[in-house]
């Protein structure tokens, strides 16, 4: 029997762009390293003058229709995620959409979020520190700066492509440090189409460790980020907040709330612009309710906090973190 619960971000993150264009026949061609384009095949699009309207970024895992007819059909939005391409294909409901894409691709079934509970075999089992260094790591690679990630933020978090022999050859690896500083895992990041997107050593539980949190306890803030992924973490670091986390997915546990609790008084929430991101924002409040003042940044559908520039990142976030942003500057 297939579960009733949906994890939206799991099912999002295991399904690449590529293969479900190919699963409804949609040929694109190349324009460049990770973007395809070509003629729109979903059926809200009827401008017949927009014959070259439709792109797709397979690092991303997105995709946009520029033609005035599936723009208008979405409310003005031009793109999204994959659930929301089923969803427009198939015209149905973003979660028939995640059913359809979890039991015609395999995505593992989750009976239940485990973010969103603290057992106690992950209580009794912390993650362990990791007996060695991966070397020769190249902070200066294309996929970084393809990523508006700059060499010394990528030296700052340790974060380079790694051309070693092992499991996370040929990815692109970010340490991951547990509030004390111990490194405690690496992801590696696939610089192409390849799947997985991310791969975490066996046995280490994401929902233990916030992001970054080894350096944002020391920002001097009584205000803290809260985002996503890695590289809204760096391109919010990079944007001058030091004072930024990593929920590497878009759910806390009251390990992650925990410490927050300890060294903040005020959380912002600014996670992805999607059905994810909202479900998440609505738990992560729910979580931290009672224990931190707590303000939620919503973006626009489609949107990513690392596809921001310096300058909306300072214009969102300026104003709940303001003095020490201010010194920083």
């Amino acid at each position: 029997m297939s579960s009733n619960w949906v994890d939206f971000k799991q099912v999002k993150d295991s399904v690449g762009i590529r293969h479900v264009l190919d699963r409804y026949g949609v040929r694109l061609r190349r324009v460049g390293p990770y973007e395809l384009r070509g003629q729109c095949p979903l059926p809200t699009h009827t401008s017949k003058n927009s014959t070259d309207s439709f792109s797709a970024n397979v690092d991303l895992n997105a995709w946009s229709c520029q033609s005035s007819s599936c723009m208008s059909a979405r409310g003005g939005r031009a793109g999204g995620n994959v659930l929301d391409l089923v969803a427009i294909m198939e015209r149905c409901s973003l979660r028939e959409a995640a059913i359809r894409l979890k039991e015609g691709f395999g995505v593992p079934v989750v009976t239940q979020p485990k973010q969103l509970t603290s057992t106690r075999a992950e209580a009794a089992e912390p993650n362990q520190p990791l007996g060695f260094v991966l070397r020769d790591i190249d902070c200066g690679h294309s996929y970084l700066s393809s990523r508006s990630i700059t060499p010394q933020t990528a030296r700052t978090f340790g974060v380079g492509f790694y051309g070693g022999t092992g499991l996370l050859h040929g990815r692109v690896v970010i340490p991951i440090r547990n509030e004390t500083s111990e490194l405690v895992a690496y992801a590696g990041r696939a610089i192409d189409a390849s799947e997985p997107k991310y791969r975490f050593p066996s046995g280490f539980r994401k929902s233990q460790v916030l992001f970054n949190l080894h350096r944002a306890r020391h920002s001097g803030q009584q205000s803290v980020v809260i985002v996503e992924g890695f590289f809204d973490t760096m391109k919010i670091h990079q944007a001058g907040f030091r004072n930024v986390v990593g929920l590497m997915g878009s759910t806390i546990s009251d390990q992650q709330a925990d410490p927050l609790a300890r060294h903040y008084s005020n959380a912002v929430v600014l996670l992805d612009g999607d059905n994810a991101g909202r479900q998440g924002t609505d738990a992560i409040a729910r979580r931290l309710s009672g224990r931190l003042r707590f303000t939620e940044i919503n973006l626009p559908d489609g949107v990513q906090p690392d596809q921001l520039a310096a300058k909306e990142i300072t214009h969102l976030l300026g104003g709940y973190c303001r003095e020490k942003h201010a010194l920083e500057r």
